[in-house]
């Protein structure tokens, strides 16, 4: 059994980060005996999705149950949250997302309109992916929105958190934390930066056109940030990860709300954006791809991989000290 020693399940189990790892890891991976299906990814893996071998490739299947306050946010909403991040961990592993389906646990009293709305914005994000909900479970219970997802894709090869290799160039597809800090910018009540807005959105039919290339793994740095993500691929891996601080695009208004509550920015959920492993011959073609969509357009290398462990961080003035992952999301109840 692994080393999970509290006695009772707290907030921050659940927030991503060391914690959430350690009870994932400890119960849920050690307690399932059959978490895995012989030549595809499991429970043991922690990947964004699990896969089952089919024919000549792998279906590819994930579920995620979403719950944020507020539930209306600048450039979103949970609707098209919970559309977007299923679809997302589909399109991370290299697959092809085929169908959704949606559970929701609606509190007692909740406005009927508002409810509408979600539904709604989840239609139009699943319009915009190209993507059918195919089947759904509706409960009425308890006193918050929760929305489940589920999804299933398939692919042909598989991309997996394992697979970085040396000399890999790594690619964030545009500004991090807007999500986080469009969240906070509301509960906070900042008004003057009430102009961020949540980068939410399916990146399925972006991802899509650089598959051809060689791309060695990608993962969508949501809770926890790209500190988070960097660090989950390069213990996997079992490569260390160089990054540059000013390489990494990161708007004002983020730097400014971090600076005011005393956040890392690099520690901030982002829900549309992807981080990209992708051999160094490739990455000039794949960022020039990805700045031609309008997902992408503010794409940019940020580091490479090389031999060794950790992830190291080259600050702005040239220092360079080890990006640890956050302990917990420093924001909780982002998605």
């Amino acid at each position: 059994m692994g080393n999970f020693n509290s006695d009772i399940i707290k907030a921050e189990h659940g927030g991503g980060g060391e914690m959430m790892e350690n009870l994932i890891k400890s119960l849920y991976v050690d307690i399932f005996s059959l978490n895995s299906i012989n030549g595809g990814l499991g429970l043991k893996d922690m990947d964004d999705s699990g896969t089952i071998p089919f024919n000549d490739g792998h279906i590819v299947f994930t579920t995620d149950s979403h719950t944020v306050t507020p539930l209306f946010f600048p450039g979103g909403d949970i609707g098209r949250l919970s559309v977007s991040g299923t679809i997302n961990d589909i399109a991370v592993m290299g697959a092809k997302t085929l169908a959704l389906s949606s559970g929701v646990i609606i509190p007692e009293g909740f406005a009927t309109e508002d409810f509408r709305k979600i539904i709604k914005s989840m239609n139009d994000t699943l319009k915009e992916a190209g993507v059918p909900l195919i089947t759904g479970d509706t409960k009425v219970a308890g006193n918050d929105l929760f929305i489940n997802t589920s999804g299933v894709g398939y692919s042909k090869k598989i991309l997996s958190d394992k697979d970085l290799k040396e000399g890999d160039v790594i690619i964030v597809s545009g500004t991090i934390g807007d999500h986080g800090a469009s969240m906070l910018s509301v509960r906070e009540d900042i008004p003057f930066l009430s102009n961020i807005k949540s980068d939410v959105a399916p990146l399925n039919q972006m991802i899509e056109t650089i598959l051809s290339y060689k791309i060695h793994a990608m993962k969508d740095p949501t809770r926890g940030g790209i500190a988070n993500a960097l660090n989950e691929l390069s213990k996997k891996s079992g490569v260390k990860i160089e990054i540059k601080e000013e390489a990494i695009p990161v708007r004002e208004e983020v730097l400014s709300i971090c600076d005011i509550l005393g956040l890392n920015f690099m520690e901030i959920a982002c829900e549309g954006k992807v981080l990209i492993a992708v051999e160094r011959e490739d990455a000039g073609q794949v960022l020039d791809i990805l700045r031609k969509n309008s997902l992408g357009k503010e794409a940019a290398i940020i580091g490479e991989v090389k031999k060794g462990e950790k992830v190291i961080l080259e600050t702005m003035i040239g220092g360079r000290r080890i990006l640890e992952p956050p302990v917990s999301d420093p924001v909780p109840r982002v998605c």
